[in-house]
């Protein structure tokens, strides 16, 4: 009796210990522990009792028995070292259409940089997720979690804990689902819009977290300072180029020169999109002083604009006309003074963009030290006409119009430095790094994601300093549904129900009839 009661003891200790190591895998010590154990006991009762033993695994039953169990034996120890070699090998597959699960190469640079606890506070209701929001936070917090062990996440009802939710704001239900990303003093809030935006289907989250974590931990992004105030494209109208910005972890601010004493310090990027009133001499002289101390600028102009963008890159050597230019060879259909500029005129080798009214960029008498690269250009067809009439079809006058292939688009920026013998150090001269285009409409929201016309200006400020830019996509779910005919629909439930039973009753009754 003392035999058997050791013989159960072990079997259930080394069963109790083999589901701890399976399921609980931080318990480690302790399940190989039980496992042990478990084995010690086991071979104990074998050993006191060797007679019945021995008989029972040498008769014909016993030997059938053995194989079976040295079978079972061998498939746990393969499940268990699978588990155990799975505990320091993590790696997950995505097979969703739209990579909802993947995060991308800049938000893990992110996290392996991460060197500060940050606590993550998702203020969940566990009763209502009807629109998926907390379910799919939580994954992609998840994710997160295996790229850093700074990320300490917490789930608190605001319902439950209510004096929490309002520490941080979360004062009525319709903030619940809102994620709280704190470090030490520095918090954000990102609420349930900024993860999944349910009325266009659109997962957000991996750019609102990623955002956050730079924001709590002063990894402060690169601000691209878009100036509003004199009659520039209305913000609203450039949402999409502020979209796109924001997704490459770019931080998009307004700025109003009238009521800046400066431009800003952290100004990686300085856009003046296409003013359609004249600048102030003092708005000008903030601009000018900013280019003077080596900023960085896009410049957007269009036929016919105040001549303050002029003024203001011409010492720098560039030289901007007035005139609409008509390209007859290459534009976009029916409008000739919309040119449309292919790879081969195309310095960043983009497939296809174009321009919705465009005046040229010349060079001009360049400072020392500072060169002068086209960007973007016309065919050698092109013509600039100064008296362009929309309702006229255009006519090139060879008596006051020459034809040529005009820049749209231009850089301008210091030289490298050179030694003695003349050769080039890779060490950039002193000065300011501007770009200037002919036309401002290319980048509002009607023209912005169309060709690649988004392309040019995003990697256009990366080409001024903002570094490598990885954009982060938001995710838009599209609708998917599966078209049955009623037959189909009825085969898909009936062998859904009865396929798998009626496949193992086959082989049961084969095997039987085999045997028998």
């Amino acid at each position: 009796m003392q035999t058997v009661i050791f013989a159960i003891l072990g079997l259930v200790s080394m069963v109790v210990g083999l589901l701890m190591s399976l399921i609980l895998p931080q318990t480690g010590i302790l399940a190989w522990g039980l496992i042990a154990f478990g084995l010690i006991l086991v071979i104990a009762a074998a050993v006191m009792d060797f007679r019945k033993v021995k008989g029972a695994v040498t008769s014909k039953r016993g030997k059938y028995g053995t194989s079976t169990s040295v079978m079972v034996i061998v498939f746990a120890g393969i499940v268990v070292l699978v588990n155990a070699i799975s505990v320091g090998v993590n790696h997950q597959f995505d097979f969703t259409a739209l990579s909802q699960f993947t995060l991308t190469s800049q938000t893990k640079d992110v996290l392996a940089k991460l060197d500060t606890n940050v606590n993550v506070l998702c203020f969940f209701l566990p009763t209502d997720d009807s629109s998926n929001t907390e379910t799919y936070a939580l994954n992609i917090l998840t994710l997160y979690q295996n790229y850093t062990h700074d990320l300490t996440l917490k789930i608190i009802d605001p319902d439950q804990h209510p004096e929490q939710a309002r520490k941080y704001g979360i004062t009525d239900s319709s903030l619940y689902r809102s994620v709280v990303f704190e470090n030490g003093d520095h918090t954000v809030v990102v609420s349930a819009t900024e993860i999944i935006d349910t009325t266009n289907n659109t997962f957000y989250a991996e750019n609102s977290f990623t955002n956050a974590i730079l924001e709590v931990t002063g990894i402060q992004e690169k601000k691209v300072y878009i100036v509003n105030g004199d009659g520039e494209a209305n913000p609203t109208d450039l949402s999409d180029l502020a979209d796109t910005l924001q997704n490459s972890l770019l931080k998009v601010m307004i700025l109003n020169l009238q009521t800046a004493p400066s431009i800003p310090d952290d100004c990686a990027v300085l856009v003046i999109p296409g003013a359609t009133q004249p600048m102030t001499d003092a708005e000008r002289q903030l601009v000018s002083n900013y280019l003077q101390n080596n900023g960085k600028a896009i410049f957007l102009t269009n036929p016919g604009a105040p001549d303050d963008i002029a003024k203001l890159v011409k010492p720098w050597g560039a030289l901007v006309q007035t005139g609409t230019i008509i390209d007859p060879t290459s534009y976009l259909t029916p409008n000739k003074d919309t040119p449309k500029i292919t790879a081969d005129r195309d310095l960043l080798g983009l497939a296809s963009v174009y321009f919705p009214g465009a005046t040229a960029i010349d060079k001009g008498t360049l400072p020392a030290n500072m060169g002068f690269t086209g960007l973007v250009y016309t065919t050698t067809d092109s013509w600039v006409d100064n008296n362009f009439d929309p309702a006229v079809t255009p006519k090139f006058d060879s008596t006051t119009e020459t034809k040529g292939a005009y820049n749209i688009g231009v850089l301008i920026g210091p030289t490298e430095q050179t030694d003695s013998s003349g050769n080039g150090t890779g060490v950039a001269n002193v000065g300011p790094s501007i770009i200037v285009f002919g036309d401002s409409d290319f980048i509002t929201n009607s023209n912005f994601y169309t060709v690649n016309n988004g392309d040019l200006f995003l990697n256009s400020v990366k080409y001024l300093g903002a570094g490598d830019i990885v954009k982060i996509e938001n995710k838009g779910l599209s609708t998917r549904r599966l078209i049955l005919t009623p037959e189909t629909q009825s085969f898909l439930n009936i062998s859904s129900i009865a396929l798998l039973p009626a496949i193992v009753l086959i082989i049961g009754v084969l095997m039987w009839w085999r045997r028998r």
